[in-house]
């Protein structure tokens, strides 16, 4: 047989009674703060070399697998992906990284005020190395 439930059921009944619901606000508090955590941290963890890319105005090219990037900073220093290389490392380097695939595609990264010389000579170790799939990346307008 059931019990009746309610104001009128047992002894004690205008005393106490349990809260059947949940309190979720310190749930939503401890959200907000982590998704404010998040907005905050998320633009510091991009990885990368600081250089001013030129502006241009064609459209991006369909991508297909993840390309390897080349950097030339204002000071002319190298860099595949974030470490710093010499001329004379480049080749050696970017054949050990590709192994048998020479058809992988290569982005050079060049700064506005480095001289065009120091990229041509880059793209020239490149393609020196077998790459033939090379592009020259710039920022949109």
């Amino acid at each position: 047989m059931a019990a009746p439930i309610g104001h009128g059921a047992g002894k004690g009944s205008g005393r106490y009674r349990p809260m059947a619901e949940i309190n979720v606000t310190p749930f939503v508090d401890v959200m907000l703060v982590l998704l404010i955590v998040f907005m905050v941290t998320a633009p510091l963890l991009t990885s990368g070399v600081a250089v001013d890319l030129p502006k241009a105005s064609a459209q991006n090219l369909p991508q297909d697998d993840k390309p390897l990037e080349i950097t030339i900073n204002h000071e002319g220093a190298i860099f595949i992906q974030e470490t710093t290389i010499s001329i004379e490392q480049l080749i050696p380097r970017l054949q050990a990284i590709a192994g048998n695939r020479r058809d992988l595609r290569i982005y050079v990264r060049g700064d506005t005020r480095l001289d065009y010389g120091r990229v041509m000579e880059v793209i020239g170790a490149i393609n020196k190395a077998g790459f033939s799939k090379v592009a020259l990346l710039a920022q949109q307008k």
